[in-house]
């Protein structure tokens, strides 16, 4: 949950409509701090209220506190006593269900005045007079804008000096057509914050966090500031000249489909795209395009010769001579997929490494795409597109996943996405086909299966029934929304072409001669969206007001309409398939029926209709053989829902596939996202973690509309004390016992308490031990620390308390109950410290998701989980860091003793912080062991006999039911097995590293 999913570019267009937070009674300290809040709605609102919660302190209940009109025409203000706090974050809204919470963030502000709209935080008041020059000194300005509003404003602070009076200074100074201009005075100052509006509401302000301009001459276009600009209205000489042909043509042909290559032209002003000629087949000839020097083309006939050219453009539209002809054959049609078979055996056995395919490696290049954020996001400025990983990057380092120790493999949803940034897969619109920029010919996603089953790896498919994309799912419902080529909107639509269809490799090169450069930069990497649009009102049109304009404006001045964007409030998706409005409380029924945001259409899963095309597209994955699923969301979906209808269903495909005994080593775990520390969320059963592990007490009415319902408010009602309790996971004594999985749901969860609480892991440790009582089977949890979307204590930014601290927490996690998960890159502490996910309004390059493939270049071969019998390259650099080593020895640890991989455990008779001896016995495997983490700790009321530490190989014989075991570094433990008729201790495992020695 939580993902940061949405398209910030729509996010600054729509309304904002996010999370707003759990409203409770205020509570803080006498009062000392004020603020003054003054606050402009972008539209109309008959009453304004401000929610808001000081520093430390609560939130006020929803809606909040009335605010009132301010002395000049727009504006509300209100006098807040923020007791002994020195800030608070605060949102908006007009006591009707429209919020202002900038885009999902909030707002913070400190004391004194505070003026906010359009997103835009200043400190002056908008009410008083214009602002004192600035101290003496001749430096100015000149700013130049691309706008299409009528009015434009320049709303500026030099540095140290205040901010204009709202809206600012008219930009009505002579400029060309499409910009506007303004030169201001500076003074003293060199540098100077702006934003920009049309005088009547909308905003630019950098998506919050203002433009930061400096003296001289700028350009602002798009988003992207140009600094010491060319003044874009003088005359430019006319770009007459070519680019060089594209040389080195070569094709490679895969049963059906061609591959081509060729040397990048280049330009004396830069090369766009490529313009392709295919002749041949009963197509003739056929016009492709491609914005790489790479192109796929699939779906071809059998045992047919086609022939190839290749031309370059640039953005003037010169094309180049044509390259040398390239010709090719192609083979017969690949067979029908015979599917796969999972591994099988008990999940708990394995360590996961969770990677984010896109961002992983780039085994094959030709289908890397940066899609229309690529510019604007500043990863085209990295040579960095969004799709750079792929399928056959993971096939290439198999081997360094299971030299680093792993056995299996935890990866983002691979179903065809369909948003402005998908890279993560979390967009789906084709449930049913598998994301054609992941897959390379001999690397489709049956081969990576099929590869990793072969070296001993399981494959982990992340996968979504909450929702899919903002443009509904293929073969359920696709939304018509309203578009038109009218001038101002040519760059959003494509041309519709008879035919066509939504494909991501082909994405537009933005060099249509009939768009001026800023809106060919704005189509740049947008694939076709002819399917979706249209400018007649369709029939059977649900969407209310059909392409009137609705008062708002797009972050170029163009004037947006109804029915423009998905929404679920504006009649475009039917009610029988998707739910009709936006969350407002998180642990609240609302947060099983509404969106989570613009981008996550939300299903009503409660539809036998939805439920079957959900059921029939994940059954294909499982036929190819998939070893289990990571449920994203799982807790926006009613556990009844899970447990009537998708859970049985799963379960009934497996039985039929591998029988009843295999069927139930396929591992399902849920993402029950509840960013709190204590054992329920907020007192809300029905949004905790454990909750989802146990089937339902009681029956419900027929209609699972009905019965989410009657669920909920029954479960509510019986509250957190009243809830099934569990010894599956704790110890008798020193004995093992068979647990109990008659109430068991089919859902596992990943350990949301322990995750929240790995700021140290003695926290972890404690906080998760509190609530394994509540889980069905608390050894079956995934445990990580961080992830693509949070770290401990709900951080956004990638765990850095540094390596020792990650040593300590790793061995917790490789030795406590439970599955240890490892985000990829944690194993060199990756982009430590940086914010994990900012969307598209900043490069990914910069942030947790960054691509990894320069720290795993070269070739590394495993001869063992945990083992390295060869490495060169890059790769070597990084098997060689302390982390990689600690956690090469914790798999092999973990790995030669059954008790830390599905024992149960125990802290009775156990004296130390991070301790506990654990059991499994099943058949002839009995393994004892008894551990201790960063310190020592005595074990008393053990049974004696021989211990043998796995770490060190010390061996200790106990007759007196005692065992003290000494260890004095952090991220160092013992592990004392004892040894037993028929299950030797393995002894020591492995060979001394940075921490276990």
């Amino acid at each position: 949950m939580s993902k940061k999913r949405r398209s910030w570019w729509l996010a600054a267009v729509a309304a904002v409509l996010t999370a707003i937070p759990l409203a409770v009674a205020p509570a803080f300290a006498a009062a000392t701090n004020t603020v003054t809040v003054f606050f402009k709605p972008t539209s109309a609102w008959t009453t304004v209220n401000i929610h808001y919660a000081p520093t430390g302190g609560s939130w006020t209940t929803v809606p909040g506190v009335a605010m009132s009109a301010a002395s000049c025409a727009g504006w509300y203000t209100k006098a807040i006593d923020l007791g002994a706090a020195t800030g608070m974050q605060a949102t908006f809204n007009n006591g009707s269900g429209t919020w202002d919470n900038n885009s999902g963030r909030n707002y913070t502000v400190g004391t004194g005045i505070v003026t906010i709209t359009g997103g835009v935080v200043t400190a002056a008041d908008p009410c008083a007079g214009p602002v004192v020059d600035p101290p003496a000194g001749d430096n100015t300005a000149t700013v130049f804008y691309r706008s299409a509003w009528a009015a434009t404003y320049l709303h500026y602070a030099p540095t140290g000096e205040a901010w204009t009076t709202v809206p600012g200074v008219a930009m009505t100074e002579t400029a060309c057509a499409g910009w506007v201009k303004k030169t201001v005075e500076l003074g003293a100052a060199t540098t100077l914050a702006a934003t920009f509006n049309n005088g009547s509401g909308t905003w630019d302000s950098n998506s919050g966090r203002n433009y930061s301009l400096t003296a001289g001459t700028s350009t602002v276009s798009g988003g992207v500031v140009t600094a010491d600009a060319t003044d874009p209205c003088s005359a430019v000489p006319a770009d007459t000249t070519a680019p060089t042909a594209p040389g080195g043509l070569t094709t490679s042909v895969d049963h059906v489909t061609v591959t081509l290559g060729w040397t990048a032209s280049t330009d004396d002003r830069g090369v766009t795209g490529y313009q392709l000629t295919r002749t041949g087949g009963t197509g003739g000839t056929t016009a492709l395009t491609s914005g790489y020097a790479t192109y796929i083309d699939g779906s071809l006939a059998a045992r047919t010769a086609y022939t190839y050219t290749v031309r370059a453009v640039d953005a003037a539209g010169n094309v180049s001579a044509p390259s040398a002809t390239a010709s090719v054959t192609t083979g017969d049609a690949p067979p029908q997929a015979a599917g796969g078979e999972m591994l099988g055996g008990d999940p708990r056995k394995e360590s996961i490494y969770f990677v984010m395919t896109a961002r992983f490696y780039d085994g094959d290049t030709s289908n890397d795409r940066g899609g229309s954020q690529n510019i604007s996001s500043g990863n085209a400025a990295n040579h960095d597109p969004m799709f750079r990983g792929d399928f056959k990057g993971l096939v290439d380092k198999l081997d360094y996943i299971k030299g680093i120790g792993f056995s299996a493999i935890w990866i983002t949803p691979v179903v065809l996405n369909r948003s402005d940034y998908d890279f993560h897969g979390y967009h789906g619109w084709d449930f049913y086909r598998v994301d054609t920029r992941l897959e390379s010919p001999g690397s489709t996603y049956q081969d990576l299966i099929d590869k990793a089953h072969a070296k001993g790896l399981k494959i982990y498919q992340d996968v979504v029934y909450n929702h899919s994309s903002r443009w509904g799912a293929k073969g359920l419902f696709v939304p018509t929304v309203w578009g038109a080529k009218d001038g101002s909107w040519d760059w959003m639509y494509s041309t519709k072409t008879d035919g066509q269809t939504y494909d991501p490799l082909v994405e537009n090169s933005g060099t249509d001669p009939t768009l001026t450069a800023a809106q060919n930069q704005l189509a740049q990497g947008r694939p076709y969206n002819g399917d979706l649009w249209s400018t007649a009102e369709p029939a059977g049109n649900t969407c209310r007001n059909w392409g009137t304009t609705n008062g708002t404006y797009s972050p170029q001045g163009y004037a947006n309409h109804n029915c423009q964007w998905p929404s679920p409030t504006s009649g475009m998706f039917p009610a029988s398939l998707y739910h009709q409005c936006w969350i407002g409380n998180w642990e609240g029924e609302d947060a099983r029926s509404c969106w989570l945001a613009d981008d996550l259409a939300d299903f009503n899963t409660e539809n036998p209709v939805v439920q079957k095309y959900l059921i029939d597209a994940y059954n294909k994955y499982i036929d190819m053989g998939v070893d289990g699923f990571r449920i994203d969301t799982a807790v926006h979906i009613p556990r009844v829902t899970w447990n009537r209808r998708f859970l049985p269903a799963m379960q009934q495909h497996l039985v039929q596939k591998y029988g009843a005994t295999k069927a139930q080593d396929f591992y399902v775990f849920g993402e029950v996202a509840a960013f709190v520390n204590d054992k329920w969320n907020r007192g809300s059963v029905n949004h905790s973690a454990q909750f989802f592990t146990w089937k339902e007490r009681r029956s419900y009415s027929d209609d699972d509309a009905t019965a989410a319902l009657e669920q909920f408010n029954y479960e509510n009602a019986q509250g957190t004390g009243n809830q099934p309790t569990s010894t599956n996971a704790f110890l008798n004594g020193n004995v093992y016992h068979a647990p109990d999985h008659s109430q068991f749901s089919g859902m596992n969860i990943i350990d949301m308490r322990m995750h929240m609480n790995f700021s140290d892991a003695s926290n972890a440790f404690y906080n998760g031990k509190d609530s394994d009582d509540s889980v069905n089977d608390a050894t079956y949890n995934v445990v990580y620390v961080d992830s693509h979307d949070y770290g401990p204590n709900k951080s956004q930014f990638r765990y850095t308390g540094g390596t020792d601290a990650w040593a300590e927490n790793m061995a917790l996690m490789w030795t406590f109950r439970g599955i240890p998960t490892l985000y990829y890159g944690s194993e060199i502490e990756f982009q430590a410290g940086k914010q994990i996910d900012c969307g598209p309004t900043c490069p990914l390059a910069t942030t947790g998701r960054a691509y990894y493939g320069d720290k795993v270049e070269g070739s590394v071969t495993a001869t063992d989980y945990g083992m390295v019998s060869s490495s060169s390259g890059a790769v070597a650099s990084t098997l060689s860091q302390p982390l990689v080593k600690h956690l090469q020895r914790l798999n092999q640890i973990r790995r030669a003793i059954p008790a830390l991989q599905m024992g149960q455990y125990s802290t009775d008779g156990v004296s130390g912080n991070i301790a506990y001896k654990r059991r499994y016995t099943s058949g002839s495997v009995d393994s004892f062991a008894l551990v201790t983490v960063s310190s020592s700790a005595t074990f008393t009321g053990i049974p004696n006999g021989t211990y043998t530490d796995a770490v060190s190989g010390d061996v200790k014989t106990v007759t007196n039911g005692t065992l003290t075991a000494s260890v004095s570094a952090k991220g160092d433990m013992r592990v004392y097995v004892l040894a037993l008729a028929g299950n030797p201790a393995p002894g020591k495992v492995g060979t001394d590293g940075p921490y276990l020695r």
